[in-house]
């Protein structure tokens, strides 16, 4: 547990931001989906991570912004409820692309660099989920920086760092030793970026509702 743990703090060192201005431009913000509800109330984590990418769009940081999440379920589906949350606050719409299957970070992460084919991103999550995602990325070569997104104090926030002791631990099998993989994989898809290898054909086709 130790070693997983500092293995992801090692993967963020010198690469994650909690200013924007000191953000490097990147063509993508990779945008990690959480629920935007906790019962009747608003999910802090969800309002945060909304916030951070909408103060990157507006400080000029990036291109896009792909939003990752899960849609296993009829009526949960949280590329949606970003999208919809990010356009409320000025994004425009057609910058926004949406993962439907980006089922946990591994699988975001890697559907980033193999099925989007983004160059570069930068991570949109609190600190300690983005240095999970660090972790992922770096070991699937995929070129990243981290925008910190505000966190969670008091009791939630110690709720949630408990469970990501085993997630990292989980994070640490998966890429040393199960060679885990997304559970959804599939075509190319097209990101609004310059230079993306499907940017000729791509500008031709309806996006999807």
């Amino acid at each position: 547990m130790i070693y997983a743990n500092l293995a992801a703090k090692r993967a963020g060192e010198g690469r994650l931001f909690d200013d924007v201005e000191k953000v490097p431009e990147q063509p993508v913000g990779l945008l990690f989906g959480t629920t935007d509800k906790i019962g009747e109330r608003d999910n802090l984590y969800f309002v945060h991570r909304i916030d951070a990418a909408v103060e990157l769009w507006e400080a000029g940081k990036v291109q896009c912004l792909l939003v990752s999440g899960d849609n296993r379920e009829r009526y949960y589906n949280e590329p949606n409820k970003m999208r919809d949350a990010l356009i409320e606050r000025g994004v425009p719409k057609e910058v926004i692309v949406r993962d439907f299957a980006g089922l946990r970070t591994l699988d975001t992460v890697v559907r980033a660099k193999e099925i989007f084919r983004a160059p570069s991103v930068i991570l949109i999550s609190q600190q300690f989920h983005n240095e999970r995602a660090a972790y992922i990325a770096q070991n699937e070569g995929l070129e990243f920086v981290g925008y910190n997104a505000r966190d969670l104090e008091g009791g939630a926030g110690l709720k949630t760092r408990l469970r990501e002791v085993g997630a990292r631990v989980k994070m640490w099998l998966d890429v040393r030793i199960l060679g885990t993989g997304p559970k959804h994989l599939g075509k190319w898809e097209y990101l609004p970026i310059t230079g993306h290898p499907l940017e000729e054909v791509a500008v031709q086709e309806s996006p999807r509702d």
